[in-house]
């Protein structure tokens, strides 16, 4: 996908889960399509490795690393954002972590850290930017599910929870945000190739530099496209929800 150069410029875009993977992706292309981005992640070495990229190509960020379950820092970062720039247009919550393992045997604290960072985190964010954005009476949230937020996964019931519930969130901020000209989305990215997991630079790297076959894992930058598309789109579309595989999908659909 293309889009027109520098069309969202003058607009903020904040990302959550920006330091790697499709966050970081995400925040480079809207910044490639104008946009000057807010970069949320737990990693601040890398969050500012990507802030270097973005205001290498003459666009603004601002790097702001902690944790997502806590609610101090959404509200905190929200805050600063809008302090710095006065603005939050677009809204990418692209965050996302698992905690594999049986019904049987997960632990109740790990069930509670998918859903904080997953879904809460979501549910912290549009809350903290809606009222900006219904300010302007304007605004794009998408939130990245994925396939697993369409059918459970055995091992995966956290993750997958999180993701299911995260349609119905996405569908019921659609319906408060029409009045307000804000427009929200939910994503289901299918297998994409990423070092999804891997928190530090050197898990990514002892994970091996090889990229799977495209037809086999969808590039992040491929994806991240289409979210740019979404946010330059025409204020009266809106695309609800949309499921991205890629042509060798494994189990899906």
């Amino acid at each position: 996908m293309t889009n027109e150069a520098l069309a969202l410029k003058g607009q903020v875009a904040l990302v959550a889960g920006a330091s790697s993977g499709l966050g970081q992706a995400t925040a480079l292309a809207l910044a490639q399509s104008g946009a000057d981005v807010v970069l949320l992640a737990r990693s601040g070495d890398d969050l500012q490795d990507v802030a270097t990229k973005i205001s290498q190509g003459g666009r603004r960020a601002l790097a702001l690393p902690g944790d997502l379950a806590h609610d101090d820092y959404i509200v905190n970062a929200v805050e600063r954002a809008v302090t710095t720039f006065g603005r939050i247009d677009i809204l990418v919550n692209a965050a996302g972590l698992d905690e594999p393992g049986a019904v049987s045997q997960l632990a109740t604290s790990d069930w509670d850290y998918v859903l904080e960072v997953n879904l809460r985190a979501p549910f912290l964010l549009a809350k903290a930017v809606f009222p900006h954005m219904s300010q302007t009476r304007r605004g794009t949230i998408i939130n990245i599910s994925s396939v697993a937020g369409k059918r459970g996964w055995a091992n995966a019931s956290a993750y997958c929870a999180s993701k299911f519930g995260l349609t119905g969130f996405t569908q019921a901020l659609a319906a408060e945000g029409k009045a307000y000209g804000i427009r929200a989305c939910v994503l289901y990215p299918g297998g994409m190739a990423t070092h999804w997991g891997a928190w530090s630079s050197t898990q990514r790297m002892a994970s091996g530099p090889e990229l799977p076959p495209v037809t086999k894992a969808l590039p992040p930058a491929e994806v991240a496209s289409l979210i740019v598309w979404i946010a330059t789109a025409p204020p009266e579309l809106v695309l609800n929800e949309a499921i991205i595989s890629p042509l060798e999908e494994e189990g899906w659909p």
